[in-house]
């Protein structure tokens, strides 16, 4: 279930364009299970997740001294955080279609920051939030950490381009085992506002979602992405 927390920073307008670039296989596993996939935070490519910057570690360390648990629940953390990545951009994005998906049959969907509060009701037994990222100098700026989702909320200045929101869920509490990551319920109709196919996906393909998503007994509106449209002149 969605909760709010003041700590964390939103864009204020609900009607924030935000999107999913994603693999066909995975969209599929989102309409069957109507469960939507959120990673664990250590899974991902980047080593620096759930880390701190160097003056952030610096201060850490001076306080986990007479108390290395404090060091080590840290450290132990990002195991028990997952994580839904997702876009900000008024319009779909040349680059995330070349970094999210592997090949011409990507999916991409658009949703709204409302959107993804009011479909995250859905999901009764765990909580989660949703911030936006942060980018910063790790080796200069500073992480604030007396709010247990800060960690997760800040990356490096190389990952500018991603203009990332994120949806998280802290199950530290929970007596549960997470692999790679976590399955929760979600509001599909809520969740999707409209779905693009990937620009250099042939017709057939777009014919085949859309049957595909009608026997799921969706109604989407899906469009084939205009970026490989024909030029005027």
């Amino acid at each position: 279930m969605y909760t709010n927390n003041p700590n964390i920073t939103l864009p204020e307008d609900a009607n924030t364009i935000v999107w999913k670039y994603l693999d066909l296989s995975k969209f599929l596993d989102l309409l069957i299970s109507k469960k939507l996939f959120m990673s664990r935070s250590d899974k991902f490519e980047d080593q620096y997740e759930g880390t701190f910057s160097e003056p952030t570690f610096e201060e850490i360390k001076k306080l986990s001294v007479n108390n290395p648990e404090f060091l080590d629940f840290y450290k132990s953390h990002r195991e028990k955080v997952v994580v839904s990545s997702w876009h900000i951009n008024e319009y779909e994005s040349f680059a995330m279609w070349q970094i999210f998906t592997q090949n011409s049959e990507g999916i991409a969907i658009q949703s709204t920051i409302g959107r993804l509060q009011k479909a995250l009701q859905t999901e009764k037994e765990f909580n989660q939030y949703i911030g936006e990222v942060n980018y910063i100098d790790y080796k200069k700026e500073y992480i604030p950490f007396d709010d247990m989702f800060f960690p997760f909320l800040f990356k490096r200045k190389s990952f500018q381009y991603e203009r990332e929101v994120r949806i998280l869920s802290d199950l530290n509490d929970k007596d549960i085992k997470i692999n790679d990551g976590l399955k929760i319920n979600v509001d599909l109709n809520q969740l999707i506002e409209k779905i693009y196919i990937h620009p250099k996906s042939e017709n057939w393909y777009k014919k085949l979602v859309i049957e595909l998503v009608s026997k799921l007994d969706f109604d989407f509106e899906i469009e084939k992405s205009d970026l490989e449209s024909d030029i005027l002149i």
